[in-house]
């Protein structure tokens, strides 16, 4: 899909399963199985979705998956189905090696978003893009290394320090374009520093929405993860968004959804609905 002078198309890296009750907090299991059916363990299946921009002479790279360095105990956890799926190998397809990125954009340094960064080397993890820029919000960055009781779990130190030991990281401060035509904003509802990037500056921009609204079930703005540290301004920043987008036909690109790429938003009472599945 070409935005504004970006060739964009998503890389799905991994497939995974997280507690389904977690990622949808409040909402009941009988709402919620309608739409993402939980396993005997109560997990749902989830993926990896990273997005690829190709333009202005940039090979741009937004989140990276899990990544490899996980423990057998982890991998049943988790459920983590990376043999054949990786971001380097759906960078492959794409006619790719990770020496051609020029920047990585990550929403957050959370596992799931950060992990594909850094790749176990003989001499300790490196990072997977040796080219790269790697840019994440300074506040982000700042509280991965000090992180709160609730959320440290989803921290990996060996997913972002090796990227400030070898200089790559640069941090952003607020609402900013990194790139022509490639900008972010804070949204802190689900951890201090997340951010959102958009593509393209005019009508039918693409959003990667990361964390803030993970699948198409969590558009309608009650539908929030327990894993949001502030949810009650996940939910605002979710209005928020949404309105912007709708009334610009935005394309919503669902990070965590397996069943639906990326949606458009339309108004529904008081409230915003998928206006059904679209793909890159």
């Amino acid at each position: 899909m070409l935005i504004h002078t970006w060739d964009v198309t998503t890389i799905e890296a991994e497939r995974f399963r997280l507690d389904g009750g977690a990622m949808f907090g409040v909402v009941p299991k009988t709402l919620w199985s309608r739409q993402h059916p939980a396993d005997e363990k109560n997990r749902i299946p989830m993926v990896t979705r990273c997005l690829l921009a190709r333009g202005e002479g940039r090979v741009v790279l937004v989140d990276t998956g899990m990544g490899e360095q996980w423990s057998d105990k982890e991998r049943e956890i988790y459920a983590i189905e990376n043999g054949h799926r990786s971001i380097v190998a759906g960078l492959a397809a794409a006619g790719l090696t990770p020496s051609n990125v020029t920047d990585v954009v990550l929403t957050h340094l959370h596992f799931d978003h950060a992990g594909g960064a850094t790749t176990p080397r003989p001499g300790g993890p490196a990072p997977t893009f040796p080219s790269a820029r790697y840019h994440v919000q300074e506040q982000q960055l700042a509280w991965a290394q000090s992180p709160s009781e609730k959320d440290r779990r989803s921290y990996k130190p060996e997913h972002f320090l090796p990227l400030i030991q070898s200089g790559q990281l640069s941090p952003v401060k607020g609402a900013a374009e990194i790139l022509p035509g490639i900008s972010v904003w804070p949204t802190e509802g689900h951890t201090p520093g997340h951010q959102v990037v958009r593509i393209g500056a005019q009508r039918g921009a693409v959003i990667y929405c990361g964390d803030l609204i993970p699948t198409a079930a969590h558009v309608p703005t009650p539908w929030v993860m327990s894993y949001d540290l502030s949810p009650l301004t996940t939910m605002r920043e979710k209005r928020e968004l949404l309105a912007k987008a709708a009334a610009a036909e935005d394309l919503l690109v669902m990070e965590h959804d397996p069943f639906n790429p990326a949606v458009r938003v339309a108004p529904a009472g008081d409230g915003f609905e998928s206006a059904g599945r679209e793909d890159l």
